[in-house]
């Protein structure tokens, strides 16, 4: 019942301020038909003056004259009771107003009467975060874990548990903060640090920045093969226009992932998307064919490690007979970073550096790849 009445009062009170102004009238004194009259009966007095002194002439005066005539008799018209239109269409509008108001409270109320719920008790915000988790929905789960944390701001668990819903809410500032308190209290991860570098690109609009390629680096130093930091660092060779590097990576990355991988659909569609984007250059994909991958999918993961690391040898051998090969220095790194082989991509990276040459800019462009994926030259 206080709903009703709280409701009838706020409604009343909107109605009032809009219907008071709608309803004034002017003072009879102040008729505008009256006024005008006296306006131009002193015109015509001043008329007179100017013509007896003959600062007008008297064609010029007659015209004049039957000029403010005229307008005597429309004022007069306008105010009488035979000429009274104006004024019963400004009644007439006045009431249509009022009538709208009015309706505007009635219609309101009879749709909330007949879908609203004034009896349904109030939901603080303290008494849903009491509820049973099962029952409440994520905003709400949300909402306790963000209580929890300001309690509890070195929790690191809690931190962890709250990133990755940032990211799939869409929240990736917060999403960030999160993986950095996490990573701040319960140390870095492979999952961790790849969580972070794609809440970063997230908040860059999906562009791979430095500070992203750096947490995918970690990740892969942390977590050798960690497929979400490998398909992002690929990307972002893709991004800076190493299409056929990126193409190479995701090849690489495919002969590794395990069949029911949920990365795989991922990874085939960006090898789909990079081939058609060197086919319009008119070059041709690296790295092994679709068919060389699709039999790796199908072997035993023993099979596969075996398949790969002869692929790799063999690369490594025709490195050793023609040696200066950019890409192929950088794909040797990236393959045995891939495959866990950290040792043997540092040794690879230093035998390119050697090759070309410590201060040469193939070397630079070596350890600059190298250091993207998170293999260094020395410890």
């Amino acid at each position: 019942m206080l709903f009703w009445v709280i409701a009838a009062l706020l409604t009343l009170g909107a109605s009032l301020a809009v219907l008071l102004p709608l309803s004034g009238r002017k003072p009879a004194g102040e008729a505008t038909g009256s006024h005008d009259i006296e306006v131009y009966r002193d015109q015509l007095s001043e008329l007179e003056r100017d013509t007896e002194r003959g600062l007008i002439e008297r064609a010029e005066a007659e015209e004049a004259r039957a000029e403010i005539a005229r307008r005597i008799l429309k004022a007069d018209k306008a105010g009488s009771p035979d000429g009274s239109t104006k004024a019963s269409e400004g009644k007439a509008m006045r009431a249509f107003r009022m009538a709208a108001v009015l309706a505007v409270p009635l219609v309101s109320w009879g749709i909330y009467a007949s879908v609203g719920s004034p009896g349904l008790p109030s939901q603080p915000l303290s008494a849903r975060l009491e509820k049973n988790p099962a029952d409440s929905s994520v905003d709400e789960l949300v909402a306790r874990a963000e209580a929890h944390l300001t309690a509890n701001p070195d929790d690191g668990r809690g931190w962890d548990v709250l990133a990755p819903i940032y990211t799939r809410l869409g929240r990736y500032p917060e999403a960030v903060t999160a993986y950095r308190n996490a990573i701040r209290l319960d140390g870095a991860s492979g999952a961790r640090e790849s969580g972070l570098g794609e809440a970063i690109a997230a908040a860059a609009g999906g562009m791979i920045t430095e500070d992203a390629q750096a947490a995918f680096s970690r990740a892969l130093v942390l977590e050798p093969g960690q497929p979400k930091a490998g398909f992002f660092l690929a990307s972002a060779l893709a991004q800076e226009g190493k299409i056929e590097e990126a193409i190479a990576a995701w090849q690489a990355m495919m002969m590794t992932l395990p069949p029911d991988s949920s990365w795989r659909n991922a990874v085939a569609e960006a090898i789909t998307e990079g081939g058609r984007r060197l086919a319009e250059n008119g070059q041709a994909a690296p790295g092994p064919t679709q068919q060389e991958i699709e039999a790796a999918s199908e072997m035993s993961a023993e099979d596969r490690t075996t398949m790969i690391e002869t692929m790799v040898a063999s690369l490594d051998d025709r490195l050793k007979q023609n040696p200066r090969d950019l890409e192929g220095w950088t794909r040797l790194v990236r393959s045995y970073q891939v495959l866990g082989r950290t040792d043997s991509a540092r040794d690879a990276l230093k035998r390119g550096i050697d090759v070309f040459g410590k201060d040469s800019a193939e070397a630079r462009q070596l350890t600059e790849f190298s250091g993207g994926i998170g293999v260094k030259a020395t410890e």
